[in-house]
């Protein structure tokens, strides 16, 4: 009887010690050529059993008064399962407005949400960075004084970023002016990948928990956000 009490122990205990030694992955990648845009993130579970794949195929500025187009196209692969959707909305200022009411009620309903954030974001380790950018002015002398404020303006973004997370790795940076052109053409792609131990992220969700339990209504507010959400992503 002791064995075969031992024997599902050992294996929960297993199990256990294989999901906390995991890692949350993600890969993030960014292209911008002419009018193909496109943005795609990944996301990996349990040493790759679980599988999180979104793609903004496009992304179109209208306006400000209409807003920006968008298109999320979702998949995603757990065991045995397999979930893929496309959905299309409408960025305006209007959508804006209201996610800086929920983030600001987020605030109110979470004590310390800033600390909590950058906590959390400390923990977060980048593997690979590579930005290049391509572009042309229309005038060699106006894209070659220009391409050294790009180099500027990127290294300056590296510098602030790198003060919330954990650079594992130099990050690569490119700035090619395309001289000869006379017309002004752009081009972009940046592709970010990295990590956070599967046990820092169980610790930080129940830490979230904690911080929204000492908030007054913290529980009730966060629950109304959701649902919320929710309403609001079926409409957009």
């Amino acid at each position: 009887m002791t064995l075969w009490l031992a024997i599902p122990l050992a294996l929960l205990l297993v199990a256990i010690v294989l999901l906390l030694s995991s890692s949350i992955v993600f890969h993030f990648r960014l292209r911008k050529r002419g009018k193909d845009d496109r943005v795609e993130i990944d996301i990996s579970l349990l040493y790759g059993l679980v599988k999180l794949h979104y793609e903004l195929p496009y992304f179109i500025f209208e306006g400000i008064k209409r807003g920006v187009s968008v298109k999320l196209e979702q998949s995603g692969v757990m065991p045995a399962v397999e979930k893929q959707s496309e959905e299309e909305g409408q960025i305006d200022k209007e959508v804006v407005d209201k996610w800086v009411d929920k983030f600001k009620k987020a605030l109110r309903a979470t004590k310390g949400l800033k600390k909590w954030v950058k906590d959390t974001m400390s923990h977060v380790k980048i593997t690979q960075f590579d930005w290049s950018t391509d572009f042309s002015l229309g005038d060699a002398a106006v894209t070659a004084t220009t391409a050294g404020a790009i180099w500027g303006l990127k290294w300056s973004m590296i510098g602030w970023g790198s003060q919330w997370v954990q650079l594992k790795k130099r990050p690569r940076t490119f700035v090619v002016p395309v001289f000869g052109e006379d017309k002004i053409t752009f081009s972009t792609e940046l592709a970010c990948a990295g990590r956070l131990s599967m046990a820092y992220g169980m610790y930080a969700g129940i830490m979230l928990l904690f911080r929204a339990y000492k908030a007054e209504r913290g529980l009730r507010q966060w629950k109304e956000l959701i649902r919320k959400n929710n309403k609001d992503q079926r409409e957009l």
